[in-house]
């Protein structure tokens, strides 16, 4: 495994725990789309239903698992357990306009037409747009708390970092997965006005990052 694919399931992880953290710390899902975790859901069952057939490394399953396992815990947390404090209101995007033309994409464009096949060519295409619920929640709102914020960070750089995993197997391994580099591509500009505002919130948002963490942590 290169580097950028370790750092960006290091990215990915974060991003989770973060998520879950905020949550469960503030007994709030304020500021998160349901409905960006729905199909992050989607993403995560589609693409992993290989879990029953076949086995890679024991980091890969357990990978999986935790992915599974964070996305369903979230949907949990936000739609049952602390379900009165998840803003419908402003939770509002049309994600059937993003899964419909990600099914047809998948009939259309994919490596090879078995129903496996398209269903993990489907998970590439509608994670590269999942995030949009949640972006344009943020941007109905005006404003995101700090940790939502970290959180999106987080995510964002995991798809970055795995755009310099797939170069890094080009030049190194001689393979590349066309789709998948396309839809992290898109996926990593949707990301890239929220990095700028980000990084220049302020030349101490690691030192409020880490000291939220570490409160987030703490019993």
């Amino acid at each position: 495994m290169n580097i950028f694919r370790l750092l960006g399931d290091l990215s990915h992880l974060l991003a989770v725990i973060i998520l879950l953290l905020k949550i469960w710390k503030t007994r709030s899902c304020a500021g998160i789309s349901g409905r960006s975790q729905i199909l992050f859901a989607i993403v995560f069952t589609a693409r992993y239903l290989d879990l029953v057939t076949t086995y890679i490394s024991a980091y890969n399953t357990i990978m999986k698992i935790v992915f599974l396992v964070g996305s369903y815990g979230t949907i949990y947390l936000m739609f049952i357990k602390f379900k009165a404090t998840y803003d419908h209101n402003h939770d509002t995007f049309r994600i059937e306009f993003l899964i419909l033309p990600c099914i047809i994409l998948a009939l259309l464009i994919n490596h090879d037409f078995s129903l496996l096949e398209i269903i993990w060519t489907f998970s590439i295409y509608l994670e590269s747009v999942a995030i949009l619920p949640q972006l344009f929640m943020v941007s109905k709102t005006g404003e995101a708390e700090s940790i939502t914020s970290h959180y999106l960070f987080a995510l964002g750089s995991y798809r970055g970092l795995y755009l310099f995993n797939w170069i890094y197997r080009y030049y190194a391994e001689d393979h590349y997965d066309l789709i998948a580099i396309i839809a992290g591509i898109v996926q990593t500009v949707l990301y890239c006005d929220f990095f700028y505002l980000y990084i220049t919130k302020g030349k101490f948002f690691w030192i409020f990052f880490l000291l939220e963490i570490s409160s987030m942590i703490s019993f």
